[in-house]
């Protein structure tokens, strides 16, 4: 248990309370600054855990379970926070970025259940090369919406709007995520049918 991998990857949960302690207060900027450092040493750590265990031949069950489900309480956490103090919201549709951010909720519960039952079939679900781009404007998305709290003066005036450039970036990935979530969703939810005859 106690590999370079395995801690890495649990010093990522470990830090999540702190993370969500940092984003509760929406008009502390300071509070937002930091919770970007840590929202990006997490996403560091993230990276190296897998390239570790690879490397070195470190790969464990432990890690292959706890992985996954560490990025999915980062992602929700910083969601459900985000969604509650009022930041998924935008120019033009108000609140309705929220639904963004529930597609991507709701995904992420639906296959961790498929990929739980396909298991106990000894069926295998690899990661597609579209899912990873899902991952990587999922990250991106929240990293931007956490610096445009930090920075409200990164302001844009755009079709005749004020708006803050690091939120505007943060909303427009959380709906290219949202896109490609439900792709890659169905994509699994299609492999997953095949096995439920």
């Amino acid at each position: 248990m106690l590999t370079l991998p395995n801690l890495l990857t649990l010093s990522r949960i470990v830090a999540v309370p702190l993370l969500v302690a940092f984003l509760w207060w929406p008009n502390w900027e300071f509070g937002y600054l930091l919770a970007f450092g840590l929202y990006c040493l997490m996403g560091i750590t993230d990276y190296f855990d897998g390239y570790v265990a690879r490397s070195y031949g470190a790969v464990s069950k432990l890690g292959q379970f706890l992985d996954p489900i560490a990025d999915k309480i980062m992602v929700a956490a910083v969601l459900l926070v985000l969604a509650a103090q009022g930041v998924l919201t935008g120019p033009y549709v108000g609140d309705m970025h929220v639904i963004a951010g529930l597609i991507i909720l709701i995904r992420e519960i639906a296959v961790s259940g498929l990929r739980e039952f396909l298991g106990g079939l000894r069926v295998s679900v690899p990661v597609s090369r579209l899912a990873k781009w899902k991952t990587t404007f999922q990250m991106v998305s929240l990293g931007a919406l956490i610096l445009g709290r930090a920075t409200p003066w990164w302001t844009v005036q755009a079709f005749g709007i004020e708006m803050n450039f690091p939120h505007t970036v943060g909303l427009t990935t959380l709906w290219a995520a949202a896109v490609l979530t439900v792709i890659t969703g169905w994509d699994y939810l299609r492999v997953g049918l095949k096995h439920m005859d």
